[in-house]
């Protein structure tokens, strides 16, 4: 006779569930039955099954046959097993309990849930216990559910959730809300506390808001005073308990080290942080939240709590080491390298120079930024230093864009033309946010369609103004049409309404300037950077795009059948990223990039962005970070911009202008390529690249070209490409005028 091997710790309590005795003669006759149960459970309980018709469908056959005399069925004793195996699985995690705790205080709770979102289980049966005056860091990776669980302990959606507990969330500041972001700052934390406006003061004289800022809307605050305004409502409130989500994000060093002052000196407040500054968890925690993976509890996550501080906690778990390391193991980012430049050679050649350039925003005193004389190249690497609100993402915004120097005529500010910029703002997540309900593919599908980058055209930097349109009809101008580099000079072809094509006129750009056509230049000038990146052939199929995504760690799951909704802020960063480097930038400008991401993908980014062969402008507070990759600095202070540091020439990693894509074959183009029928008409046609009146053809319109022209559908060709009746287009002498039949 065979017998199997079981676990012990079954064996055992499937005895004691049937009362068996080691002496019991009964079990010799049943051994080989019990060690086959025993298995069988084991396995049950290893992936956390532990619903009753499962396990009496699968021992139930077994069991019927063994002689129970101490139980009155079958049935009873496999449900009595069942809650045996069931209670010992759950105390599995019990090995963490914070009884003997030297810092004991008050236990606020002590339940046990699980915690999904969507279809996906996050946690199964977890325990967690809080005890007044702690402070925990909720530490995991990207995509684990800390978020998720914030939200649900400040919501009260936890099962066996203590009510009368009060809470205060301090979120991460990703979501823009216009209507929170025009609410008076003082008014607004006077209604949120219900306190007066004598104690509102105190809280913002201390984290230094200035008289301007208090009774301003909070839209007009950076980041690090939005952080700093939500910092102040958490004080005012008296709550049991804090939850911070990336409390540090936006912040300068002396908010920070009062921030850490403020937890500390906190005695009666339980506060639950997550955070990717390690440094910062290091000085504030009393205890590290865990979630974990371990076999015996299958394929779901547990929290585990482990006394002390990070350091601690590491020691404990030399695995998580990466928590104070900018290093990657498995994450890798591909960045695509970025096309020429005309007429840059070398990786040191300038492509954008400031001289004595000023900024004041509209209805201010006193300049921003005055003098700023700054240059970059395809070699720069640098990182934009200062305290919150003097003035970094102003110059960010002027370098990608977004604004004009106010003394335009007495500087100098000079980008080229064709110069590709991905920008990675504050608030990237507000234009994903608006397709919660797409997946990330479906996004990126969306805004790169019409081979440009539809979102950037269609933002307030770029959007055309009431004004200017009134212009652009009143000259009758139907589109710009091409543009050209004539002895140093930037030109435009215009085409205007009810003027034949043969006398378009080509104007230079000072000239249209002047005619206040800005915004149609800034639009024009993105679409011809676009084409030269090759967007205008590169498909937009979900296959492309996930290989894409895969380079900026999105899996399939996430990137093809997940939806945004779904994403966590970590995974959100990642295809805000991966989304601005689609059209293979020159300029990646990083608006702290830290924020969201975990230890691993910092690494990975921060080596992605060495390998990587285009300029790199961050700003960040993170120095462990910015300083691994930027060794130049540009210190904004007092309206100056000083420049210490300088960036290293690097190797010219350019690539030709446009890329060749291999096309995915469909349906019939499948059976021609495997030696089908062929039909002969596809080689008798010209592509289609332009209508008959200058324009881009859309992807769909070049798909539906294509199959025209394998048919040798002349008329359906000619219907895509806008050729009016009785006219030949230039190039396209095979289509004819129309008229023959």
């Amino acid at each position: 006779m065979v017998v199997i091997d079981p676990p012990q710790q079954s064996l055992k309590l499937l005895r004691d569930a049937l009362n068996y005795n080691s002496s019991d003669p009964a079990e010799d006759e049943n051994i080989e039955v019990l060690a086959y149960v025993a298995s069988l459970a084991s396995s049950l309980a290893i992936v956390q099954n532990f619903d009753s018709t499962t396990w009496v469908d699968s021992l139930a056959p077994y069991m019927s046959s063994m002689s129970l005399p101490a139980v009155a069925s079958t049935d009873e004793a496999i449900e009595k097993f069942r809650g045996l195996w069931e209670e010992a699985a759950l105390s599995a995690d019990e090995e963490d309990s914070d009884e003997e705790d030297e810092f004991g205080g008050e236990e606020l709770c002590n339940i046990r849930f699980s915690l999904a979102y969507g279809g996906k289980i996050l946690l199964h049966q977890t325990k967690l216990r809080l005890r007044r005056g702690h402070r925990y860091a909720l530490v995991g990776t990207n995509g684990a559910g800390k978020t998720t669980l914030m939200t649900a302990i400040n919501n009260g959606k936890l099962e066996g959730w203590p009510f009368h507990l009060r809470t205060e969330y301090v979120d991460s500041g990703s979501n823009v809300d216009p209507v929170y972001e025009a609410k008076i700052v003082c008014k607004h934390l006077m209604d949120s506390t219900d306190q007066s406006r004598e104690k509102c003061m105190v809280i913002l004289n201390q984290l230094k808001f200035t008289e301007t800022m208090i009774d301003g809307t909070i839209g007009e605050l950076s980041g690090g005073w939005q952080m700093k305004l939500r910092l102040a409502k958490a004080v005012l409130i008296d709550a049991d308990i804090l939850l911070m989500d990336e409390p540090t994000n936006h912040l300068d060093h002396g908010t920070v080290d009062w921030l850490i002052d403020y937890l500390n000196n906190l005695t009666d407040t339980t506060v639950i942080c997550v955070s990717h500054d390690t440094p910062f968890l290091e000085k504030i925690t009393t205890d590290v939240i865990h979630y974990e993976q371990r076999a015996v509890w299958g394929p779901h996550r547990k929290l585990v709590r482990y006394r002390g501080k990070m350091s601690a906690f590491v020691e404990k778990q030399p695995q998580a080491k990466h928590y104070f390391e900018l290093s990657t193991t498995d994450l890798k980012f591909v960045f695509p390298d970025p096309g020429r430049l005309d007429g840059i050679r070398t990786s040191t050649q300038k492509f954008l120079e400031m001289e004595n350039v000023d900024y004041k925003y509209p209805g201010a005193e006193k300049n921003t930024l005055n003098g700023v004389n700054l240059k970059m190249s395809l070699s720069s690497r640098v990182a934009v230093l200062g305290a919150n609100g003097a003035g970094k993402t102003t110059l960010i915004k002027m370098i990608v864009g977004e604004t004009q120097p106010s003394n335009m005529g007495a500087c100098r500010l000079n980008i080229h033309h064709n110069l590709r910029i991905a920008y990675v703002s504050q608030h990237a997540f507000f234009h994903v946010e608006q397709h919660l309900e797409d997946a990330p593919a479906a996004y990126i599908q969306w805004r790169f369609k019409h081979g440009y980058d539809e979102e950037k055209i269609n933002s307030e930097a770029f959007k055309i103004t009431p004004e200017e349109q009134e212009a652009i009809d009143e000259f009758q101008l139907e589109d710009i049409w091409s543009r050209r580099l004539r002895a140093g000079v930037l030109e435009y072809e215009v085409k205007k309404k009810h003027v034949p094509e043969r006398d378009n006129k080509y104007y230079s750009k000072d000239e249209l300037l002047s005619m206040r056509f800005a915004q149609l230049l800034k639009q024009t000038d993105e679409k011809i950077a676009a084409k030269e990146a090759g967007l205008d052939i590169r498909p937009v199929t979900v296959t492309e795009i996930q290989k894409h995504l895969d380079d900026f760690g999105l899996t399939q799951e996430f990137g093809t059948y997940g939806k945004i909704r779904g994403l966590s802020g970590g995974q959100k960063v990642k295809l805000v990223l991966a989304a601005a480097m689609w059209n293979c930038p020159h300029l990646l400008v990083l608006d702290e990039p830290t924020n969201y991401l975990d230890r691993e993908a910092l690494g990975a980014l921060s080596a992605a962005l060495n390998e990587w062969g285009g300029s790199v402008l961050m700003i960040s507070h993170a120095k462990e970070f910015y300083s691994s990759v930027c060794k130049e600095e540009w210190l904004v202070g007092d309206g100056i911009v000083k420049v210490t540091g300088a960036s290293e020439e690097r190797k010219m990693k350019a690539v030709s202008k446009k890329k060749k894509y291999e096309k995915e074959l469909e349906g019939e183009e499948v059976l021609e390529h495997v030696g089908g029928n062929v039909n002969a008409n596809g080689d008798k046609y010209k592509d289609a690249t332009t209508n008959f009146w200058g324009k881009t053809v859309s992807k769909k319109e070049a798909r539906a070209y294509e199959k025209a022209k394998k048919k040798g559908d002349v008329a359906g060709m000619r219907k895509i490409l806008q050729v009016p009746m009785g006219k030949v287009m230039p190039g396209y002498d095979e289509l004819g005028d129309g008229k023959a039949k």
